[in-house]
C-alpha cells in the first residue's frame, strides 16, 4: 500500500558474474524462528516458507481442534522445488562421488514435499494434491482446492504455492532466456509493469496460503469470512513454451470462463490483479486481453501489478496475488502499480500508477499466465451474508 519496493541486491549467493544481480528475496525470514530444528535440516527453503504461511492462514482462520481434519484438504504448489539444494549436493556428488551427498536430496527437492509438509504439520489428512505450472500454480491449486469443495471432497483446504529459486544455476537459467531486468544498479526501479521502458521480469521468492471453506461449514463454526472466491478460469494457449499466444486468446478464454463460474458479468469486476510481469510481450498482450473481455468497462478497471513491487515470485505468484485480491476488498485500498512514469502507448489502462488508491472495492479478477501457455484466473469478491 506504500508503493514500497521489495527488490534489492540477491544476498542468497554471490551473483556478481550473471546478467541480473536483483531478486525479491524474504528478506527477514529466518527459519529458525518459526520451526524446529529436526523441520529445518528436512526441508528445503520452498517447503519452511509454505509451511510458516500455511500456519498463518489456519490461525487467522481460527479453525481449531474441532475441525474433522480428514475433510480438510491441502493443495499447495510449486513451481520449480528445492532447486537450491540440488545445485548443492549436485556439486557436492560431482566433487566427492556417489553415496558423498544428504541422503534426503530426493524428497528435499521434489516440489510435492511442501503440501506434504503442510499436510504432516497441519494432520490435515483430507486430499494432498500438489500442482506444478510455472507461474500459474497458485491460481491453479486454489481453483483446484475450490473445485475440491463444490464437489464434496472435502470441507476445507490449505491452497495456495511457494518458490524459493535462489540459486545461481537457477537464476542464470532465466537470464539465459533474456527474461529478467538488467537494472541492477537501480533494483527498487527495475520492475516497471506496462512502462515504455520496461526489460524483462524481477525474479523472487515467497509463499502465499489461502483457507478455502464451504459456506455453510463456515457460518456454522462463526468464522470471520474475509471475501468470496466466486470463479475460476483455466485455459491453455497450446502456442509457446514460453511466449504468450500474440493474441492472448487463452487468457482472453480464462477470464471469461472465469466470470462465467463466478455468475458475473463483465461490468461486476471492479480491480484487476494483472499478471503484470514488466516483461516486453506480456504487458501489452495482457493490456489487449483484457480490452477484448471487458470491451468498453476496461475504461473502468483498475489495474494493477503487485509485482512491481515484489518482482514475480514464479510458482508463489498467484497465490501472493491472491492474498492481496483478498486484502484488496477488506481493506478498501487498490496498492499502486509503481515505477510507472511512462506507460508503453500499447499499454493503456488505468494501471493505479505510483500511488494506492482508497475505494470501496467488491471485485477482483486475479490473472496468472505461465510459460507453456498455463493460464489461470480466480475472481473475489466482499461477502455479503
Amino acid at each position: 500500500m506504500e508503493g514500497r519496493s521489495g527488490i534489492a541486491a540477491i544476498e542468497s549467493f554471490d551473483a556478481s558474474n550473471l546478467r541480473s544481480r536483483i531478486a525479491g528475496e524474504v528478506s527477514d525470514f529466518k527459519p529458525e524462528d518459526h520451526l524446529d530444528r529436526t523441520t529445518i535440516k528436512r526441508t528445503a527453503r520452498f517447503t519452511q516458507l509454505a509451511l510458516v504461511a500455511a500456519r498463518e492462514a489456519v490461525a487467522q482462520a481460527g479453525l481449531d481442534g474441532s475441525v474433522d481434519k480428514e475433510q480438510v484438504a491441502v493443495v499447495v504448489g510449486s513451481g520449480i522445488g528445492g532447486m537450491e539444494v540440488l545445485e548443492h549436493e549436485h556439486t557436492r556428488f560431482l566433487e566427492r562421488g556417489p553415496g558423498r551427498f544428504h541422503p534426503l536430496t530426493v524428497p528435499l527437492v521434489i516440489p510435492n514435499m511442501a503440501a506434504a509438509a503442510v499436510s504432516v504439520d497441519s494432520g490435515f489428512l483430507g486430499p494432498n494434491v500438489c500442482l506444478t505450472t510455472a507461474c500459474a500454480t497458485g491460481a491453479h491449486s486454489i481453483g483446484t482446492a475450490l473445485d475440491m469443495i463444490r464437489a464434496g471432497r472435502a470441507v476445507a483446504a490449505v491452497a495456495g504455492s511457494t518458490e524459493s529459486t535462489m540459486a545461481p544455476h537457477s537464476v542464470d537459467g532465466y537470464c539465459q532466456l533474456r527474461a529478467l531486468s538488467t537494472r541492477n544498479d537501480t533494483p527498487t526501479t527495475a520492475s516497471r509493469p506496462f512502462s515504455v521502458d520496461r526489460d524483462g521480469f524481477v525474479i523472487a521468492e515467497g509463499a502465499g496460503m489461502l483457507l478455502l471453506e464451504d459456506l455453510e461449514h463456515a457460518i456454522n463454526r462463526g468464522a470471520d469470512i474475509l471475501a468470496e472466491l466466486a470463479g475460476y478460469g483455466t485455459t491453455s494457449d497450446g502456442h509457446h513454451i514460453t511466449a504468450p499466444h500474440p493474441k492472448g486468446q487463452g487468457a482472453v478464454r480464462a477470464m471469461t470462463n472465469a466470470l462465467a463460474d463466478a455468475g458475473m458479468t463483465r461490468e461486476d469486476i471492479e480491480v484487476v490483479n494483472a499478471h503484470g510481469t514488466s516483461t516486453p510481450l506480456n504487458d501489452v498482450i495482457e493490456t489487449a486481453a483484457i480490452r477484448t473481455v471487458f470491451g468498453a468497462h476496461a475504461d473502468s478497471l483498475a489495474v494493477h501489478s503487485t509485482k512491481s513491487m515484489t518482482g514475480h515470485a514464479l510458482g508463489a505468484a498467484a497465490s501472493l496475488e491472491a492474498v492481496v485480491a483478498v486484502l484488496t476488498i477488506r481493506h478498501g485500498v487498490i496498492h499502486p502499480t509503481i515505477n510507472l512514469h511512462e506507460a508503453d502507448p500499447a499499454c493503456d489502462l488505468d494501471y493505479v500508477p505510483n500511488q494506492a488508491r482508497r475505494q470501496e472495492v467488491s471485485s477482483v479478477l486475479s490473472n496468472s499466465f505461465a510459460f507453456g501457455g498455463h493460464n489461470g484466473v480466480l475472481i473475489f469478491r466482499a461477502y455479503r451474508p
